[in-house]
């Protein structure tokens, strides 16, 4: 099975649907329980299939540094290591990188950072990232990007969006060839929606983006990071009509609504009844 994306229903803007990975479908809105270190905590895989979870999340910035991506690699990628066969996602670090402010810089190139764990030097580019997240083998994988605080100014946040959309140029790019090195499974890159809270830079960085290749999915980060959630919600609204109707939408980053809501079936209904969006959410 590959990739496809098929809207089963709409009820307004609402959208109910399937998104078809190599591992297996997931009805949408779904929401991603998160193995960040290919592990959902105190919950093995049978358990988090009788809970209803469809899709999981792993941090390629966590797994490079604890146990090592080329280790995972080795034994056979994320689904062997974790024994977990249904679809899996990494993010690509770009959040975790902005959290260590303290510890990184950043330029065009990419992001120079001290470990967490360690204090060791590191350095991500849009090409490193791509390679530590095919090492990974992930069904989808997100592009590299630069996070930027929730309130930052225009200025700020016109920088960092389209530095991103400069990245996934790199990104894409780096994926192809890496591609077509290797024989492995199919691995389907998101690009991500940036733009802090200006109306006028994410309408942009959409644009650009639907511009710039045939996407099979979007990611639409850069929110839950200090913004108050009337804006989050707004910006929601801002690129809904500039990206492609037909393709998943991830929206990164707003765990703690599944939380509150229950299990993951149960939050799925409840995102679609109380906010009728366009928006598929998995994160």
């Amino acid at each position: 099975m590959g990739f496809s994306f098929i809207i089963d229903a709409m009820d307004g803007r609402a959208r109910a649907g399937t998104f078809n990975t190599p591992h297996g479908a997931v009805s949408t809105p779904a929401f991603m329980a998160v193995g960040t270190l290919a592990t959902v905590k105190a919950l093995d895989p049978a358990e988090l299939e009788t809970m209803g979870a469809q899709m999981i999340l792993a941090n390629a910035y966590h797994l490079h540094l604890r146990p090592g991506d080329t280790l995972i690699r080795e034994l056979g990628g994320l689904h062997d290591f974790m024994g977990w066969s249904r679809p899996i996602l990494t993010d690509s670090g770009g959040f975790q990188v902005f959290s260590l402010a303290a510890l990184r810089t950043v330029d065009e190139e990419g992001v120079e950072f001290r470990s967490h764990l360690d204090g060791s030097r590191r350095h991500f580019t849009p090409e490193s990232v791509m390679q530590i997240e095919r090492n990974l083998g992930a069904d989808v994988i997100m592009q590299f990007d630069h996070v930027i605080p929730g309130q930052s100014d225009g200025a700020s946040a016109r920088d960092a969006s389209e530095r991103s959309i400069r990245w996934l140029v790199r990104c894409a790019r780096e994926l192809s060839r890496l591609s077509e090195e290797e024989s492995k499974p199919d691995q389907m890159l998101f690009p991500i929606v940036q733009g802090g809270i200006h109306e006028e830079l994410r309408r942009e960085a959409a644009a650009e983006i639907m511009s710039s290749g045939d996407w099979k999915g979007f990611g639409i980060g850069g929110l839950s990071v200090g913004e108050a959630k009337q804006d989050m919600y707004r910006m929601l609204e801002v690129v809904d009509d500039v990206l492609l109707e037909g393709r998943p939408r991830y929206l990164m980053g707003v765990a703690r609504e599944a939380v509150r809501a229950g299990t993951f079936s149960e939050w799925s209904r409840d995102w679609l009844a109380r906010y009728h969006s366009q928006h598929t959410i998995s994160a």
